[in-house]
């Protein structure tokens, strides 16, 4: 039997069937997640997904955004999915299908995943982050996920740096808006890249300062929680060869000494799949810890 993996985001909600040791078996599907200025349609669309594949499945596995409780609940979405706040996945697709299910944190399954398949496989402690719209972060210690009292651990993106949230200095929308006051031109990161490597002065320099930042909130995580190491992934590590150099030059500078630096910084290695694959796992850890 397989398993119904599926990853929710605010635009998208992206699907598909594993088996249990995390092999595809369909190919990655995906649907738009559909929203107004005050609700949503998720739950449905979960719902529908799981009707389809009652027959074939014998768990759901979800990652989704929000903050996420053990009772598999959305205890806190932003304003990106408005009317998502309270939905009980877990419980309405097991009291339905009566298919057992569980969901997680979408950057806590993209860390699962990157353990169990990626990166950070054999390390028993990990800090990750996602470079995106955002940045979003989740924490692993002593082979297991780290929480907190109200499952908000991670959410590094709220750090204060120089009087603002690191995602407001370090995400990649940081990254555009930099280049566009530069040159009043809005762009796309791709562009940006393409246009930095043909030496672009306002493209290098826009980079330099996102990284930069970026540098900067590791230094903090390294001196606070001195990980094996830390995975970054996001769009934006497509341009990994670019960025890693420079990332890499700014810690050195940035670091009060090396020996505050013996942290692994690595790119995230699973892509799109990452958070199915972690939801997938940390559904078979919770059905090892229920047996």
């Amino acid at each position: 039997m397989n398993y119904l993996c599926i990853d929710i985001g605010g635009t998208s909600i992206k699907y598909a069937l594993f088996n249990k040791d995390g092999e595809k078996v369909t190919d990655v599907m995906k649907t738009p997640t559909i929203k107004d200025e005050t609700s949503n349609q998720i739950l449905q669309t979960v719902l529908n997904l799981v009707g389809k594949y009652q027959d074939k499945i014998e768990g759901v596995a979800i990652s989704s955004a929000g903050v996420v409780n053990s009772e598999g609940s959305i205890a806190y979405a932003g304003y990106t999915i408005p009317g998502y706040t309270g939905t009980e996945i877990k419980k309405k697709v097991e009291k339905i299908y009566n298919i057992p299910c569980e969901v997680e944190n979408d950057v806590n399954c993209a860390c699962l995943g990157e353990v169990w398949k990626g990166s950070a496989q054999n390390a028993s402690s990990v800090v990750m982050l996602t470079v995106g719209t955002g940045v979003g972060g989740a924490v692993y210690l002593n082979n297991q996920l780290w929480t907190g009292i109200n499952f908000t651990a991670g959410e590094i993106g709220y750090m204060y740096i120089r009087g603002k949230y690191f995602q407001d200095l370090a995400s990649t929308t940081a990254l555009l808006e930099n280049y566009e006051k530069r040159t009043k031109e809005k762009i796309d990161g791709e562009v940006l890249f393409e246009r930095a490597k043909s030496g672009d002065f306002n493209a290098v320099e826009s980079i330099h300062e996102q990284i930069s930042n970026l540098a900067e909130g590791l230094v903090n995580i390294c001196y606070l929680m001195n990980p094996e190491k830390i995975v970054i992934g996001g769009g934006i590590m497509a341009q990994k060869e670019y960025i890693m150099p420079i990332l890499e030059n700014y810690l050195e500078i940035k670091i009060v000494d090396k020996r505050f630096l013996q942290t692994r910084i690595e790119s995230a290695t699973l892509d799109n799949d990452a958070g199915m694959l972690g939801a997938l796992y940390h559904f078979l850890q919770k059905r090892e810890e229920n047996k």
